[in-house]
């Protein structure tokens, strides 16, 4: 477009103007709105300068991916303008190698770069020098307030401050501390999800699919999709912590959630090949997953598939082999079909016809109770001991902060508390797991619970959808060992009769099975694996 095409006269200049709000400027000192006053004000203190073209991005200035410094170049390339004029070169970039590309296009094409603060002659060496200089030092003031920003969030992670930007779902930032406190409305909906997952055993798509059918929204009032719920189910946060880079706080905020039913999702997910590092080869419908090991490398072995012309082939393949190809594990791929149904078809079929052989799995299970039982006791006292001398260490050093008796910026307590903090939780866990090593003798489940079991089984795979079966084979299936060419040894747990309690005498409770499961879904509270002991070997359909 000419001068004479704009309407305007030949000795006209014409001027793009670049505005630019920072989201990393503290309390926006340079807002569009001060920008354009000043540059309409300069350019009208220019003789023949004509604004023709304005360009506003509301972005960091890190980087050239902004919308409108792109229209800008893209109108100085075309001729459109004669100068491209902004307020401050930090406001064009804060980077030196970009500004220094975006001059050299604007060079290359005839167009001025002015800046209505900062005297300075792009047309002389001296002049470059000087915007060269202008633009270094702006890259600098970037980094120290990412240094500043970070340094910001490492202290409100500390002090169990929510770190800024978008709060998790079920809390809501309380004005005046900082912290997060529970959002009552949506906390329901987090922990309905937890439930769905770790009690009913259904899969996150069926959980999305649940969400939305019972009108629950995001947020933002959209549509829950299964990837968002298991971002939530493996967020810690739930469990009150704070986690920023190497910053981890307790208990710093209500949490949403128990450790023990965080970990059951946890192991859940695991299982089944839906935690953040398997998910992108996770499907819901192979029953074996996480249960199946390559013979060959011993990686896990994964639900699989492959389109033909008629029907969609599943296989089990392992996790090297797809990831690596054939040269790292030839290991030939498993009828998933197949495979699936023999394992169903054992836990049908196991509970009723296999009593003698729980009899002895008990009995070998009581052994090693028994001939460890002693050794457990004095490791658990062990643990006990040093929890409490750590625990006595975190509060002196609590106290004397409080007191201040040291600098709260002092690198070397804060990393001696951290490692303290990691170190009690790792005695605290290893705990609960001697505590329940101990309390929970094996025992003979008696015939009610047996009959009652099985009778569930058959019912879920007979009738359930296809994440209540893969459920039955979660809890009941330790693991599936393959010994040859189409044969395969699947490993069961025993269920145990829990003691009766009061609550469930008056409720009339069916011994050893869980009541918490809805919609028929309900196995035994409590199992036995089968410990070297291999009941079946099943030969697969080719």
């Amino acid at each position: 477009m000419s001068n004479a095409a704009a309407g305007l006269d030949l000795d006209t200049v014409r001027v793009g103007v670049y505005m630019r709000r920072s989201t990393d400027d503290e309390n926006q000192p340079y807002s569009i709105e001060a920008q354009d006053t000043r540059l309409e004000a300069y350019v009208q203190s220019q003789p023949g300068w004509k604004i023709v073209k304005k360009f506003k991005d509301d972005a960091s200035g890190k980087n050239t991916d902004r919308p409108d410094l792109q229209k800008a170049m893209q109108w100085a390339k075309a001729n459109m303008i004669d100068v491209l004029l902004v307020y401050r070169v930090d406001r064009f970039s804060r980077n030196l190698r970009d500004t220094v590309t975006l001059l050299d296009e604007l060079e290359s094409v005839g167009v001025a770069f002015r800046s209505a603060t900062e005297p300075f002659d792009t047309s002389t060496p001296v002049g470059r020098m000087m915007l060269q200089l202008l633009s270094m030092f702006a890259q600098f003031e970037r980094d120290l307030i990412v240094d500043r920003v970070t340094a910001g969030m490492e202290k409100k992670a500390e002090a169990g401050e929510w770190k800024g930007g978008y709060t998790p779902p079920g809390y809501a930032k309380d004005p005046a501390t900082h912290k997060l406190v529970v959002d009552e409305a949506e906390a329901v909906v987090i922990r309905l999800m937890f439930d769905l997952y770790t009690k009913d055993r259904i899969g996150s798509r069926s959980i999305a699919n649940e969400l939305n059918e019972r009108g629950y929204r995001t947020r933002s009032g959209g549509l829950w999709a299964f990837k968002r719920v298991l971002t939530i189910l493996e967020n810690r946060v739930y469990l009150g912590e704070i986690h920023y880079r190497d910053v981890i706080t307790l208990d710093a905020h209500p949490p949403l959630i128990t450790p023990e039913q965080f970990a059951e999702a946890e192991r859940i997910m695991d299982s089944r090949g839906e935690s953040h590092s398997r998910r992108a080869t996770n499907n819901s419908d192979y029953v074996a997953t996480g249960r199946l090991n390559c013979p060959k490398c011993k990686h896990a072995m994964i639900g699989t598939s492959a389109t033909g012309k008629t029907k969609t082939y599943r296989y089990y393949t392992c996790m090297k082999r797809m990831k690596y190809g054939k040269d790292a594990c030839d290991q030939d791929r498993l009828n998933a079909d197949a495979l699936d149904q023999a394992v169903l078809d054992s836990v049908a079929s196991f509970y009723g016809n296999q009593l003698d052989l729980i009899r002895d799995a008990v009995n070998e299970a009581r052994k090693v109770y028994e001939s460890s039982h002693d050794t457990v006791t004095a490791e658990l006292n062990t643990v006990k001991a040093r929890l409490k001398t750590v625990t006595a260490k975190i509060d002196k050093y609590l106290d004397a902060f409080e007191d201040d008796l040291f600098d709260a910026d002092d690198d070397a307590a804060k990393e001696r508390v951290r490692g303290y903090r990691t170190e009690q939780k790792q005695l605290r866990t290893r705990a609960a797991e001697l505590r329940e090593e101990l309390e929970n003798e094996p025992t003979m489940p008696d015939a009610a619970t047996l009959e009652q079991v099985n009778t569930n089984i058959r019912t879920i795979i007979k009738a359930g959808n296809p994440n209540q079966r893969k459920a039955v084979v979660e809890t009941f299936v330790v693991k599936i060992k393959l010994t040859g060419p189409g044969r395969m040894v699947p490993v069961f747990r025993v269920p145990q009769t829990p003691a009766p309690t009061d609550a469930a005498n008056a409720k009339g409770a069916e011994p050893g099975i869980s009541d918490s499961a809805p919609k028929g879904v309900r196995v035994c509270s409590s199992l036995v694996e089968l410990r070297g002991l291999e009941p079946l070997t099943l030969t697969l359909p080719v």
